[in-house]
């Protein structure tokens, strides 16, 4: 959850950025080391940036996309190629809170890749396919059925790679103790459109704010959300499993305020980087993808990197090589200017090296 911001001091853009406005940022302490300034940022939405998601061309991964939410009650879903411009968007989407993307989706027997973002207005998640962003959920999959508590935010989707069926884990504005967080099997529903099917109810919930970002490590198996002034925490992903016991809780300490976005950063099969927005301080900790040395469930904080956009809740992040100005591919994060900041990942890597040593 975004909060006013305290004492703002005015930063110049660096020469790649996508449009020309300045943005405020706060002083932050040096011992963080100097803010790491965006490679791009991207043309405004109309009211409320909030979460993105990266989309890999498959056939030119310079063309690449990365898709926003602008959550409003008249809110939308857009997408920018690399430089920061709009490129397409979808109006009229009532309070879109976070999106996410799947690849080779089933549907009419063909491969489509798809965003799926919750509308949290009409208690729905809205489906789309890629890069042409058309709906194919019949005006949107309800959820939260016969719930007194409703309202869907966070959303992030679990390609289970041994029969690469695609499952949506949504959580919601507000929730009970244990099962805040509902798991959605999704399906051809035989007309051109999808359907989804409620498999699993999950997910420990401090009570304290509330739960907004998740994310899933499709090759780990594994899924992290934030609850919000408490910590990250843990689970398997596959409902298959059938074990929904927490399995981590970390980041307990460190944060100025709210838990935020989760982007996951992949240095090979089972190693990488954690990165978790602390909002307050606009800043990101990360932490290692694998855990630390003898226990897997264990996630020490490796580096806390202060960055220019601003009281950060959605995040992401790809290793793929994106063409000459993200090689060693892209860090994603929104800012509350209305706009995403992205990164050049070799930017935020030599920070991760530095601290190493």
């Amino acid at each position: 959850m975004k909060h006013l911001s305290k004492l703002v001091i005015a930063l110049p853009l660096l020469a790649l950025v996508a449009c020309n406005n300045k943005f405020n940022t706060k002083n932050i302490t040096t011992a963080k080391g100097d803010i790491v300034q965006a490679t791009a940022i991207t043309e405004k939405v109309r009211h409320d940036s909030d979460d993105p998601a990266i989309w890999i061309n498959p056939q030119d991964a310079s063309k690449s996309l990365v898709i926003g939410t602008d959550k409003d009650k008249d809110g939308g879903l857009y997408a920018f190629d690399l430089s920061g411009k709009i490129v397409k968007r979808v109006d009229s989407i009532q309070r879109p809170n976070n999106v996410d993307i799947a690849y080779g989706f089933l549907l009419n027997g063909k491969k489509v890749d798809i965003a799926v973002t919750t509308e949290r207005e009409t208690n729905r998640l809205r489906i789309f396919t890629l890069p042409d962003l058309v709906a194919v959920d019949n005006g949107g999959l309800e959820v939260f059925v016969d719930e007194t508590e409703r309202s869907p935010m966070g959303i992030a989707l679990y390609t289970r790679s041994s029969d690469h069926k695609i499952f949506a884990v949504v959580g919601r504005k507000s929730g009970p103790a244990d099962g805040y967080l509902w798991q959605y099997e999704l399906a051809d529903a035989g007309n051109g459109t999808v359907s989804g099917k409620v498999v699993r109810k999950f997910g420990q919930y401090s009570g304290k704010k509330e739960i907004e970002a998740i994310a899933v490590d499709n090759e780990l198996g594994f899924i992290y959300y934030s609850d919000e002034q408490t910590g990250v925490r843990k689970y398997w992903a596959d409902p298959a499993v059938n074990k929904n016991e927490q399995l981590a809780l970390f980041g307990q300490t460190g944060f100025s305020d709210d838990h935020e976005g989760i982007a996951i950063y992949k240095t090979g099969e089972k190693t990488g980087y954690i990165l978790v927005s602390n909002q307050g301080s606009q800043t990101f900790m990360v932490y290692p993808r694998e855990g630390a040395v003898g226990d897997v469930n264990e996630y020490p904080l490796l580096v806390e990197i202060p960055v220019s956009a601003m009281e950060t809740d959605g995040a992401d992040a790809s290793a793929v090589n994106l063409g000459p100005n993200y090689p060693e591919g892209i860090f994603v994060a929104m800012s509350t200017d209305r706009t995403f900041h992205f990164y050049d990942w070799r930017l935020i890597g030599n920070r991760i090296k530095a601290a190493k040593k």
